[in-house]
């Protein structure tokens, strides 16, 4: 490490507004010390927004199918064709499933589900983003990941271009950035080798940010990655913003091993601290991304809660259904309610927003001040 880095150069920089690099990136997730590291990166947030506002959206992550070609090591969700527990749900019943969380408060439907080559064309992606904005208008569409757009490509013979657009011209605004776990093809090769490469994950959102769409920039972490390809997938993705300015949020998360093929090469997942050195990485590093997201469902209640104190301005959704953390033994779950209370009990004040960041309405009773 050059020695010459220090918090007290880095925290002059972020003070003049000049970009970190990755030495120092990596000196804040590996040397620097953790509480310093938290309020430089609280003190980031509170200078781009100083009204100690913290957002929190209500959502739900239903999946249309979990039959998968796809292999990840990572994951203990998806199913094989022929398995006995495969499904698949149709146009209208995921529509009946997207009415029922309406009727909960749910504002938003992220859809994800498996790389399920019979699903051949574009009809059933685009029928589904027209039921939803025809028979669902309530519920903004925030559906398919990178992987499901270059499957969907790949098997309708289209480009990814043509892809994007037809789910655009369908009524869809935006994508989630589910599939990045780690931007490295390193690492790509070793857990999820049929998923693409760190090129063809960036080709999906930056064809789809020329489309118009906005999408958000995930990471999952913990499974054989070194720190500093941490800090080159922020890299590629802060490179990826400044060419299109498409992403709305970055969304770490850590990986849960269990039920899954990595589980026995694993030592367990990396604990809070870790994910709090990401947070405030992120936050300093990542200077084109408005917003940092925390989670209480990935990482826990109190960790989440913390993590507020570590850059991050949002909280997450709400998530009224999930099942693919589930299936690796992790099922957290709140109320709207207690996400309010929980936003409140770290010391700021709730707002729900919608999945493009817009504020619908502000609980502005004063929060106490925690730290």
């Amino acid at each position: 490490m050059n020695s010459t880095i220090s918090l007290n150069s880095i925290r002059d920089k972020v003070r003049r507004r000049e970009r970190l690099n990755r030495e120092e990136g990596l000196f804040l997730l590996a040397e620097a010390p953790l509480v310093q590291l938290g309020q430089l990166a609280g003190a980031e947030r509170q200078r781009r927004y100083p009204g100690n506002v913290v957002t929190y959206i209500v959502d739900t992550n239903p999946n249309y199918t979990n039959i998968c070609e796809t292999d990840c090591l990572f994951c203990a969700f998806y199913r094989k064709e022929g398995d006995p527990d495969t499904y698949f749900y149709t146009i209208a019943q995921m529509v009946e499933k997207f009415k029922e969380h309406a009727r909960w408060g749910a504002t938003t439907v992220l859809l994800q589900g498996g790389n399920n080559p019979k699903i051949v064309g574009l009809d059933y992606h685009t029928g589904l983003v027209r039921a939803a904005r025809e028979q669902v208008p309530e519920i903004w569409p925030h559906f398919f990941s990178a992987s499901e757009i270059r499957t969907l490509a790949r098997v309708s013979g289209k480009t990814v271009r043509e892809v994007a657009q037809a789910l655009w011209d369908a009524g869809q605004r935006t994508l989630p950035g589910g599939g990045a776990e780690i931007l490295v093809d390193r690492v790509k090769k070793r857990i999820s080798a049929k998923k693409g490469t760190t090129a063809e994950w960036l080709e999906v959102h930056r064809e789809a940010h020329a489309v118009g769409f906005r999408s958000t920039a995930t990471m999952m972490y913990g499974t054989v990655e070194t720190d500093a390809e941490i800090v080159e997938h922020l890299d590629v993705i802060r490179a990826l913003q400044d060419e299109t300015g498409g992403f709305t949020a970055f969304i770490p998360w850590s990986f849960k091993p269990t039920n899954t093929w990595l589980e026995p090469k694993t030592h367990g997942v990396p604990g809070p601290n870790k994910y709090f050195r990401i947070l405030a990485l992120a936050r300093l590093y990542l200077d084109n991304f408005d917003h940092i997201q925390a989670s209480w469902f990935s990482e826990g209640k109190k960790t989440g809660q913390i993590a507020l104190h570590f850059g991050a301005d949002d909280f997450g959704g709400t998530i009224l259904e999930e099942n693919v953390l589930k299936s690796a033994d992790f099922n957290n779950r709140t109320t709207i309610e207690e996400i309010r209370d929980i936003i409140r009990d770290a010391g700021f004040v709730p707002a729900q927003r919608t999945t493009l960041y817009e504020i619908l309405r502000t609980y502005d009773e004063v929060p106490v001040q925690l730290m």
